[in-house]
């Protein structure tokens, strides 16, 4: 793995640190290390929720380095647009639940790598912007598509083609993220949220999410029929047995997701 990526493993909780100091910005080796990452933790049973973060106290993440594209080479491009891709469509469909812990800035393909999680908490001195358009680019790592479904397309399109740049209190009020904290606690507070996936069957998180997503791509009426079908594959599961079963015997489950 890149030493720009840091993992640590917490019981069920995979944290990954973004350490490329001084802004955290993404490589074609550090993407490539993203990737393969988060499929040897989705062939990791153990491992539940995953936090993402960023090193230091200013930047989450900064996105690309502009000096990749300095000298306007196509294939660089081609290629960078093609590992930032992988890379975070992989991270959005890890089986378990991903949080991004924003402790800064969060610009470009940090906020893309955000983007892609299931769940964002920002401190609230985070400012996160899309301002690939004012250097003649564009978000090419999902930015246009995932950004425009969690505030909409109105906003989506202040933030890239205006240039807006969002305040985390802002943030939270477009539901661009999911809470707010103090500086410093994104981070606590992102472990305490995973813990709380570990209350879930995993098996069912991972159903759940299955669907949830679903929308991005398939019609509601064959969600709807998705649905009955996840539901009915959980009977193959020993989670849902143990889930029934605790529940009658007024205990805490005892989850082994499979």
């Amino acid at each position: 793995m890149s030493n720009a990526l840091l993992l640590e493993k917490c019981g069920h909780i995979a944290i990954v640190t973004m350490n490329n100091p001084p802004a955290n910005t993404w490589t074609f080796e550090s993407l490539s290390s993203l990737k393969a990452l988060i499929e040897d933790l989705n062939s990791d049973k153990s491992i539940w929720s995953l936090v993402i973060t960023g090193s230091g106290d200013k930047f989450f993440s900064a996105g690309a380095d502009l000096n990749l594209f300095a000298d306007g080479n196509r294939e660089v491009a081609r290629d960078m647009a093609r590992v930032f891709g992988q890379a975070f469509e992989t991270l959005s469909q890890f089986r378990g639940v991903s949080i991004a812990a924003i402790n800064g800035y969060a610009m470009g393909g940090g906020l893309e790598v955000a983007l892609a999680c299931d769940l964002r908490i920002a401190e609230e001195q985070s400012v996160m912007a899309l301002p690939e358009a004012k250097v003649g680019l564009l978000p090419c790592a999902g930015g246009t598509q995932n950004l425009a479904l969690l505030v909409g397309e109105g906003w989506a399109k202040r933030m890239m083609l205006c240039g807006d740049r969002i305040k985390a209190p802002q943030a939270l009020t477009l539901g661009l993220i999911e809470e707010m904290v103090p500086q410093s606690n994104a981070l606590e507070k992102a472990i305490a949220l995973a813990e709380q996936v570990g209350q879930q069957s995993p098996s069912a998180v991972a159903a759940c999410k299955t669907l949830i997503q679903n929308h991005r791509t398939g019609p509601v009426q064959q969600g709807y029929i998705l649905e009955r079908e996840l539901f009915v594959d959980l009977f193959e599961t020993e989670d849902q047995k143990e889930g029934v079963q605790a529940f009658l015997e007024k205990r805490a489950p005892q989850w082994k997701n499979r």
